[in-house]
């Protein structure tokens, strides 16, 4: 039998899973049949930016859940020596709660968010020395071209053995690209109408044999917020309450096994699922 929160191959004896037929609008690609991005899409986007800039100082308590606690050390433990010796994008690093656990043994780190907010608090926090910051828009990339000019700078100056004085501010990737990338608690925050098209750009920026990891929360009716809205896409939301008494429609979607296989596609391989009670996450290779 399989120990509870072991990771599960979705391969199984060599015959890749086939992923169930996908119900209307269920991670459908946002050029699908010529549709562009609705501005729907867009508008939960932009809420949800001002929704975690707010939350920022509060974030963690997430992480302080009793319940929780068993889940969160054995991740915090495996993701350790995930991508060891590799150089690694981080996408949406939020508050750094995973960069301190993911970096462990990584040859660089590149945490990147577009809110100064949650990353003044990942900056604050005692990191391993690979780890270097960006301020990059994780839907789109925009800030990451600035970033990799900023890389292309740094080599030309060590090159001619000038000193940089941004030689320091990110990990240089070389000319392959990263050979790694995470996103902890961010998948769920993606419309599923441009996942798939997400996922390509992000495979895009990384090396041929590159280790992908994406973890995220499960649904527990006893410890999530209840689900109060489903869009005619697909997307679930939640109705979350701040400190400072404003209301906030949340996008939070719980994908299973199956739907998260479907979406990465069939250019993978060494997928991997590992589910427990509160999280799951996500393993695979580009080929």
């Amino acid at each position: 039998g399989r120990p509870k929160g072991e990771f599960r191959s979705a391969q199984h004896e060599g015959t890749p899973v086939s992923p169930p037929g996908r119900p209307k609008g269920e991670f459908r690609s946002a050029q699908h049949e010529g549709t562009p991005v609705s501005h729907e899409a867009v508008a939960v986007v932009e809420r949800m930016r001002g929704y975690y800039a707010q939350r920022a100082a509060t974030y963690e308590r997430v992480y302080h859940k009793p319940e929780r606690q068993p889940d969160l050390r054995a991740m915090e433990t495996w993701l350790q020596g995930a991508f060891a010796g590799r150089q690694v994008l981080e996408v949406a690093c939020g508050t750094g709660w995973w960069t301190a656990h993911g970096a462990r043994n990584a040859a660089g780190w590149l945490a990147t968010d577009l809110s100064p907010e949650t990353m003044a608090v990942a900056q604050a926090k005692a990191l391993p020395a690979c780890v270097r910051f960006a301020t990059v828009d994780a839907y789109g990339w925009q800030g990451l071209a600035q970033a990799q000019a900023l890389l292309q700078n740094k080599s030309q100056a060590e090159a001619q053995g000038v000193p940089h004085e941004l030689g320091d501010a990110l990990p240089a990737t070389g000319a392959a690209g990263y050979t790694g990338a995470f996103a902890g608690c961010w998948w769920s925050h993606l419309p599923l109408q441009r996942l798939p098209q997400w996922l390509a750009s992000l495979h895009a920026l990384l090396a041929p044999g590159a280790r992908v990891v994406f973890l995220d929360n499960s649904f527990v009716p006893t410890s999530n917020l209840p689900i109060t809205h489903r869009d005619a896409e697909g997307n679930t939301y939640q109705t979350r309450t701040l400190d400072d008494g404003s209301v906030h429609e949340v996008l939070k979607n719980f994908p299973t096994l199956e739907q998260a296989t479907a979406a990465i596609g069939p250019d993978v391989r060494q997928v991997q699922w590992w589910q427990h009670t509160h999280y799951w996450a996500l393993s695979y290779h580009l080929a």
